[in-house]
C-alpha cells in the first residue's frame, strides 16, 4: 500500500479535472427554525446523539462575525436547536469521537492582541458522552483554524493543523501524533510537520474532517482555496488520502462546486463562490452525503460518489 504525491496542485487544475468526469449532481438546501432572522452555515454532517441525528451549525446575522454554535435536530423537514443543549460561542464546529468520546470544536474569535479593530482567533476543544455533558479541554495556538482530530488504527490520535503566516504561509496542512487527549497541547500542535507538497504559495487549505478507513489509512475531507484578480474567494471541498504509518498524502480532488447547488444569497459579494466543507457521511453503495456551508450563508448537503472507497480498495 502506497500512495503517491503529483506534488503542488492548483485549484483551477482541480477544477478541471472535475469537470472532465461530467458530474451531474444536484444538491439542496437545509432549512432551519428557532434562530430568528440568524443565518445557520457551515454546519456539521449529522452525528448520533442521543439516539437520533444532530447537526451543529454557525448561527449568526447576515452582518457580523459574532456566532453561536447551536445543535439542532430535524422535525418534518426543518432543523430546530435542541431544548437542553448548550450554546458555544463559537464559529464553524466539528466534530469527531475518539476513545470512546464526542469531542466538538469550533474557532474562538478575540479582539487582535496587537493590530486594533481587527479580530484574532483559535480553536477551541470541548468532550463529553453526548452533546449536554461538554466540558472545554483544550485550546489550540492563536491564529490557528482547521484543528482536526482522528483516532487511528492502533489507538493513536491523528492531529491534522492548519499553520499560517511565517510558517504555513496562506494556509498548509500539518500532520502530529499523539497517545491521549491529555496531550493535544498547543505545543504538541506546533510540532506537527507540514505537508508540503500540497497548496502553491498563493493558494492555501485546511482539513475539516478526517476518517480511519478500513485498511488503515485515512480519508482527509478538506478545501483548497484561492484568490481571483478582484480578490473575490473561491474554496471547493476537497479530499484525498493519507497514509500515518508513511506520512505521505495522495493528490487531491475537488468534489463538489457552487454551481452544484442552488442559487442563494452571500454574506458578502466576495464570498459567493464558496463551498465550506462542513462533513461527509458515507453510505455504502459507492455514495456519500456531503455537507457544506454555501456562500456564509445558507447549509446544504448533496449526494455524490464515496470519495474513499478508491483508497479503501487499496
Amino acid at each position: 500500500m502506497k500512495l503517491k504525491s503529483p506534488g503542488k496542485q492548483r485549484c483551477s487544475d482541480l477544477l478541471t479535472e472535475f469537470r472532465k468526469k461530467g458530474h451531474v449532481q444536484r444538491g439542496e438546501r437545509l432549512y432551519f427554525t428557532g434562530v430568528g432572522e440568524r443565518d445557520v452555515y457551515n454546519i456539521t454532517a449529522p452525528f448520533i446523539d442521543r439516539g437520533e441525528p444532530v447537526i451543529a451549525g454557525r448561527v449568526e446575522p447576515r452582518d457580523s462575525e459574532h456566532s453561536q454554535v447551536i445543535f439542532f435536530h430535524e422535525r418534518e423537514g426543518l432543523w430546530s436547536p435542541r431544548k437542553g443543549d448548550p450554546v458555544l460561542t463559537l464559529q464553524d464546529p466539528f466534530v469527531s469521537r475518539i476513545h470512546g468520546q464526542l469531542i466538538v470544536g469550533g474557532v474562538e474569535i478575540f479582539p487582535h492582541p496587537t493590530i486594533p479593530g481587527r479580530l484574532g482567533w483559535r480553536t477551541r476543544f470541548y468532550r463529553g458522552s453526548e452533546v449536554k455533558d461538554l466540558e472545554p479541554f483544550a485550546v489550540g495556538p492563536d491564529g490557528m483554524k482547521d484543528i482536526r482530530l482522528v483516532e487511528l488504527a492502533d489507538g493513536r490520535i491523528g492531529v491534522f493543523t492548519r499553520p499560517q503566516g511565517e510558517i504555513g504561509g496562506r494556509g498548509t496542512i500539518g500532520y502530529v501524533e499523539i497517545r491521549s487527549l491529555e496531550e493535544l497541547t498547543i505545543d504538541a500542535i506546533e510540532s506537527a510537520t507540514l505537508l508540503t507538497e500540497q497548496f502553491y504559495p498563493d493558494e492555501w487549505g485546511g482539513a475539516n474532517e478526517a476518517h480511519l478507513l478500513s485498511n488503515g489509512l485515512v480519508g482527509v475531507l478538506g478545501h483548497i482555496a484561492c484568490f481571483d484578480e478582484q480578490h473575490n474567494k473561491h474554496y471547493y471541498p476537497m479530499v484525498f488520502a493519507f497514509d500515518p504509518s508513511t506520512r505521505t498524502a495522495s493528490g487531491m480532488e475537488v468534489i463538489a462546486v457552487r454551481d452544484d447547488f442552488p442559487p442563494g444569497p452571500a454574506k458578502q459579494p466576495s464570498l459567493v463562490d464558496v463551498l465550506f466543507s462542513g462533513g461527509l457521511v458515507r453510505k455504502g453503495g459507492g455514495l456519500a452525503e456531503l455537507y457544506v456551508g454555501v456562500s456564509d450563508a445558507e447549509a446544504h448537503r448533496i449526494v455524490v460518489a464515496d470519495p474513499f472507497d478508491k483508497y479503501e480498495a487499496l
